[in-house]
């Protein structure tokens, strides 16, 4: 079952998404970390990241650990309420995965001093997670935030598209 704010099922890669090696525990605990985004539960980052999690840059303003992040997915809802998280690939073992996504949302409210659009925007995101056990103890992250701007007329500046 899927709603419109949930993740939605891998559609390239390995039939099931994941590779051979990663245990499928693996697979729902960085589902789950997808879902504090697409169900808008920010709190479901207590449940499968350490109290010391490191999130790899840190965004402007970010705090350290799992409570710094639930602000700005609080934020991201907040400007894009429809948000939501395609998993297309997940690869690696019980230990690392790198995980191929997409956002996508419509740019509802203001996001980093941009006022709301109306627009829809689809962003790719490149993560790499380390895990102990059944929690993630850090994650490298890599968005197309110049394809946000593009898509929605700040960049180039004053861009009308």
């Amino acid at each position: 079952m899927q709603t419109s704010n949930q993740l939605a099922p891998t559609d390239h890669g390995p039939s099931d998404g994941t590779a051979s090696h990663m245990p499928p525990a693996t697979r729902r605990v960085l589902e789950t970390f997808y879902r504090a985004f697409s169900d808008q539960q920010p709190d479901l980052l207590d449940t499968v990241c350490t109290p010391d999690w490191q999130d790899i840059p840190l965004a402007p303003g970010q705090g350290p650990g799992p409570d710094g992040l639930k602000p700005l997915i609080r934020a991201f809802a907040a400007a894009f309420p429809d948000i939501r998280i395609t998993i297309h690939e997940m690869i690696g073992t019980a230990e690392r995965v790198a995980v191929r996504a997409v956002i996508t949302g419509t740019h509802r409210g203001d996001w980093f001093g941009i006022a709301a659009t109306g627009r829809p925007i689809s962003m790719a995101i490149h993560e790499f997670h380390h895990l102990h056990g059944d929690r993630v103890t850090h994650t490298w992250h890599l968005e197309d935030w110049f394809g946000f701007l593009h898509q929605v007329g700040a960049w180039p500046a004053g861009d009308a598209q």
